[in-house]
């Protein structure tokens, strides 16, 4: 799963709705200008109207100016303030996008062809998509609730200003306290969205609204000295030699200002109870059946409706449910359902940590041999690799409760930040060792980390194409990542990591059923939940995470899935057209350094490099 994230960047269209969504790329004119060729040139004209676009977008999101590493010489004024999240400025946003698909419409789209005509078709769907999303008056972008457990400044704030804003000076000292005031401004922003969407019938399920609350509760506990909002500034400004002044002015501030901001946003969170309800799905929403249509255009990037994403699921947890049954039979387990024999190999101590700090160590450790012991392998499968590394780190203790089990972010523009795969370690028991490989080469490498990172290294592709997300693409790669790994024979001699790999799968064709089931077919959250858990054999507490996601964030568990199902379909259909002549090294390459797109312009670039090559 990609950082949304944090802040959810991995919906297409997230950069015209003028959310939080944050990535990482690289400058603004990343390609050479071709002297004299000027507007004759249909490809360069569109790169510098990309660039337009993309200076206008980068005016407005100071966040995502620092994520990419920006917030310096011209750009320096980025570096103390963090996004206007207004409802004023969501409308405004929307008219920008508008305007923006007007210039981009009136380009002679049939002047382009190849990676040009890729780009152009990527950003147009990316603002089509966007432009669906603005007519429901209500939530951000494809998600229907401004604050939830996955999602809002007091979930990502924090770690954005330890992880990303760089301290190195006075003025970047001064700079985080600016940022620590925008951030008390920014959560009471979100608290009148909460009660304008609120006056419009948006209540959140009472189920989120308690989980959303519990997280805000836990940050706003830590002692003020304690918290990370403080310790990360005095800690750096130490580093550096700085005045001690730095760390009392943030203890002020998140004193006087954002610990009481946190309160109010969680007392108009609590007020809303009384007339939340526990249907999970959002038909009960105004407009939901349409909002749902529109989430999952966004998500899947397809046109398929809520009815095919729920057969496809079903069909796929028939086939990998079979796959499951040979090997726990091969390992002698035949007694009990699929899942009772699945959830007592959970439970065997044998493959569990310790739950202790010593314990989530080991994890960590782990998984970093995991990507270690990879590399041997990636010659044999790719001839571009990303030159950044990848780091696996711990999720925030303070948002693990709502937190997934893992999520990826990108690496810095610069090379000073690396990749890194967050892993959410509230419990060890929740992460069976046999199941640690697929997780990881799903988030890590060669997943999200191969995809994402190697594409900030390309040249020839803008910037507005370096930073854009689409769920169905990113995370349908990562999930031919995780089948890859078993190609590349790493179960080899591991039948219980193999095991593991078809329980994500399994999980992942699951998803498609639950999440169209809730917000399509009625189901309840219990019933959800229940389904999960018999379907996957996974741990309840991580199922019951899993589907108030769902519940929050409609139609995003689909694109999983359905761009897994796309990229293996589109590898064989290569395979059978080029024969002997096939080499899988250079399908990936074609695949990875076009960037993330929308599954059809990714088959057509496929096709387009198959053809060149039969």
């Amino acid at each position: 799963m990609l950082d949304r994230r944090r802040f959810l960047l991995s919906a297409a269209g997230s950069l015209f709705a003028g959310s939080l969504a944050t990535g990482c790329s690289s400058p603004l004119s990343t390609r050479p200008q071709q002297g004299t060729a000027g507007a004759a040139d249909p490809v360069e004209a569109l790169n510098r109207l990309f660039d337009e676009f993309m200076a206008e977008i980068l005016d407005k999101r100071p966040i995502l100016v620092t994520s990419l590493g920006l917030d310096r010489g011209e750009r320096a004024w980025a570096k103390s303030l963090l996004d206007d999240v207004s409802l004023e400025r969501r409308r405004e946003a929307e008219r920008e996008n508008a305007d923006r698909l007007r210039r981009l419409r009136a380009f002679d789209r049939s002047s382009l062809s190849g990676l040009a005509l890729a780009n152009y078709d990527t950003v147009a769907f990316q603002m089509e998509t966007s432009a669906r999303a603005a007519r429901f008056p209500y939530g951000d972008g494809p998600s229907p609730y401004v604050v939830h457990q996955m999602d809002g400044a007091y979930e990502g704030i924090p770690t954005f200003l330890d992880r990303q804003h760089t301290i190195e000076n006075r003025e970047d000292a001064e700079s985080y306290v600016a940022r620590l005031r925008a951030f008390a401004h920014m959560l009471d922003q979100e608290t009148e969205r909460i009660r304008h969407d609120a006056g419009l019938g948006v209540i959140p399920p009472d189920f989120i609204i308690q989980r959303t609350v519990q997280q805000i509760r836990a940050l706003r506990a830590i002692p003020v000295t304690e918290s990370i909002l403080t310790t990360s500034l005095a800690r750096r400004a130490a580093q550096k030699g700085l005045p001690d002044s730095y760390a009392g002015d943030a203890q002020r501030i998140v004193t006087e200002e954002i610990y009481p901001a946190l309160e109010r946003q969680e007392a108009a969170l609590e007020s809303l109870l009384p007339r939340a309800v526990h249907h999970a799905g959002i038909d009960r929403l105004p407009d939901g059946p349409a909002f749902y249509e529109v989430a999952l255009r966004f998500f899947t990037t397809t046109d398929m409706d809520a009815d095919e994403i729920h057969r496809l699921g079903l069909e796929q947890v028939r086939e990998i449910s079979a796959r499951m049954e040979e090997i726990l039979r091969g390992q002698g387990l035949t007694q009990g359902s699929l899942a009772e024999r699945v959830q007592a190999l959970g439970r065997d101590p044998r493959h569990l940590f310790p739950n202790t700090d010593e314990g989530r160590q080991q994890i960590l450790d782990y998984c970093n041999g995991l990507i270690a012991g990879l590399e041997k392998h990636l010659p044999q499968y790719f001839g571009v690799l990303p030159k950044t590394p990848v780091e696996v780190r711990r999720i925030p203790p303070y948002t693990e409760a709502g937190a997934p089990g893992g999520y990826y972010q990108r690496p810095a523009l610069d090379g000073s930040r690396p990749g890194a795969f967050f892993i959410n370690l509230r419990d060890t028991s929740e992460l069976p060792r046999w199941t640690l490989p697929t997780l990881t080469y799903h988030e890590a490498a060669p997943g999200h980390h191969f995809q994402l990172a190697l594409v900030l290294e390309m040249p020839d592709l803008p910037l507005i194409r370096k930073i854009g997300g689409f769920s169905a693409n990113t995370e349908g790669w990562a999930l031919y990542a995780e089948q890859l790994a078993d190609e590349m024979g790493l179960y080899a001699d591991d039948p219980l990591g193999r095991l593991g790999w078809l329980q994500a799968t399994i999980f992942r064709a699951a998803r498609c059923v639950v999440d169209t089931g809730l917000h399509s077919k009625g189901w309840s959250r219990e019933q959800a939940i229940q389904y999960m858990v018999e379907t996957t054999g996974d741990h309840p507490a991580a199922m019951t995470t899993e589907v108030e996601r769902y519940c929050a964030m409609p139609g995003q568990a689909t694109s999983y899935k359905v761009g897994h199902t796309v990229w293996v379909r589109l590898r064989e259909e290569a395979r059978a057209a080029l024969g002997p002549k096939f080499d899988i090294r250079a399908f990936h390459d074609t695949g990875l350094t076009a960037g993330p797109m929308p599954l059809a312009v990714l088959e057509r670039v496929v096709k387009d490099w198959v053809s060149s090559h039969a």
